[in-house]
């Protein structure tokens, strides 16, 4: 069940993470309401694949709190975050080429199962491995590729991988979706259906962050933007509102074609 639109969901305060004398993350405070896309985005380097990688756990955060739902997950396992409702995908397609689209998906699906994916999907837990399948399926009707169940993933163009990592995303019931440029490579066309994707998963109660560089993708799509550069949040607000910000033009949108 989604929590109702509007919402506190991801309230982040003051997060920091440094890398030696780098400091990749300083003091990072923003919020996301239930419901919404937030895009975050800034010049390479900013921190915002550092901040995704703090708020799902595969890098500890070396100050500040990171709060979901209401309960704090900074210092938790990333098994323990997305158990909690959090799923991601990640800046480089990361799929088994040789596996089916199916249980490519079907792998995303394990958070759901009692015994694990490896058993079911090696035939120890029948019914659980039959749900799995089931719950694959479903989402990837939910993303417009049922009729690629049975390809290799592999053989799928960079759109569709894109879309098969969503649907395995999707398969572990997130309340709060976080994709990592997924935009980047794809063709205009395929734009404009993963954007008729993520408004239509919004529409279903889905909150989305968004991490992308492609501009005009972003202001398009996104209900509210956090700027980083350096680290440091640099502005916050509407997309309009944004793209007027002198600091942000100077530092990031005045270059953008």
């Amino acid at each position: 069940m989604q929590p109702s639109p509007g919402s506190s969901l991801l309230e982040v305060k003051k997060a920091a993470k440094r890398f030696g004398g780098l400091v990749a993350v300083n003091e990072l405070s923003f919020d996301m309401r239930a419901g919404e896309i937030l895009g975050l985005i800034g010049p390479n380097g900013a921190g915002k694949s550092t901040m995704f990688n703090l708020i799902t756990g595969v890098l500890p955060a070396d100050g500040g709190e990171i709060a979901f739902g209401g309960e704090r997950i900074d210092g938790l396992a990333p098994k323990d975050i997305a158990r909690r409702g959090i799923a991601r995908t990640f800046q480089h397609v990361n799929l088994v080429g040789g596996m089916s689209v199916l249980e490519n998906v079907a792998l995303g699906a394990h958070l759901r199962g009692r015994r694990g994916t490896l058993r079911a999907m090696l035939r120890a837990e029948r019914d659980e491995e039959a749900q799995l399948l089931a719950e694959a399926a479903r989402q990837l009707e939910r993303v417009a590729l049922s009729e690629q169940l049975h390809a290799p993933a592999g053989s799928l163009p960079l759109g569709q991988q894109r879309l098969v990592e969503i649907a395995r995303a999707l398969s572990a019931d997130p309340t709060l979706l976080l994709l990592d440029e997924p935009a980047a490579g794809l063709r205009y066309v395929e734009k404009q259906a993963l954007a008729a994707l993520l408004r239509r998963l919004r529409g279903e109660g889905m909150s989305i962050l968004l991490v992308e560089h492609d501009m005009e993708f972003v202001m398009g799509l996104v209900d509210r933007l956090v700027v980083l550069d350096f680290g440091e949040k640099l502005a916050e607000g509407l997309p309009a509102e944004v793209q007027k910000n002198p600091a942000v033009v100077a530092a990031y949108l005045g270059g953008v074609e």
